[in-house]
């Protein structure tokens, strides 16, 4: 199943436990991969417009921890984290995450990165525990959010190359 989706990403629901986001980005897989796993990069693309990242800690090996703390416009700051568990650079990232607002939820994070000819589909399997949880990450309002932070992504990806 696929839903409405505001931007140049897809997303679908491949089952009752999971969201698949897709999008092409218009660079190299290597550099997709540095852009989302440094924090100097991170820090400039990860969030909505006008919201500033706080906290930008990546420990990028298996058993690692990350997490991104964002202070959006109205001063309200939002936390999110997790443990690495698989890293295959620059194709494979296997992460958990949590949303600090609500922290039994955690799920798992596949993102792979396929390049061709210089281009690469980002793609990332959401697992969540059960369809309650998926549920409640797509009423969120993720989604519009999604689309604006993977537009920052594509044109800090322009400035790199």
């Amino acid at each position: 199943m696929e839903i409405t989706h505001s931007g140049l990403a897809t997303v679908t629901l491949p089952s009752d436990r999971e969201i698949v986001i897709t999008r092409v980005f218009n660079a190299p897989a290597q550099l997709v991969f540095e852009a989302m796993t440094k924090p100097e990069h991170v820090r400039r693309w990860w969030g909505l417009r006008g919201s500033t990242m706080s906290v930008c800690d990546i420990d990028l090996r298996v058993g690692g921890a990350w997490r991104y703390v964002l202070r959006e416009e109205d001063g309200n700051e939002v936390g999110f984290h997790g443990t690495y568990r698989e890293i295959e650079a620059p194709n494979r990232v296997v992460s958990t995450e949590v949303f600090e607002g609500f922290p039994d939820a955690e799920s798992v994070n596949t993102v792979t990165l396929t390049e061709e000819d210089g281009k690469t589909t980002f793609t990332n399997r959401i697992l969540h525990q059960n369809r309650e949880y998926r549920d409640g990450h797509l009423n969120s309002g993720m989604e519009p959010g999604m689309q604006q932070t993977f537009d920052r992504l594509e044109e800090l990806l322009a400035s790199m190359t």
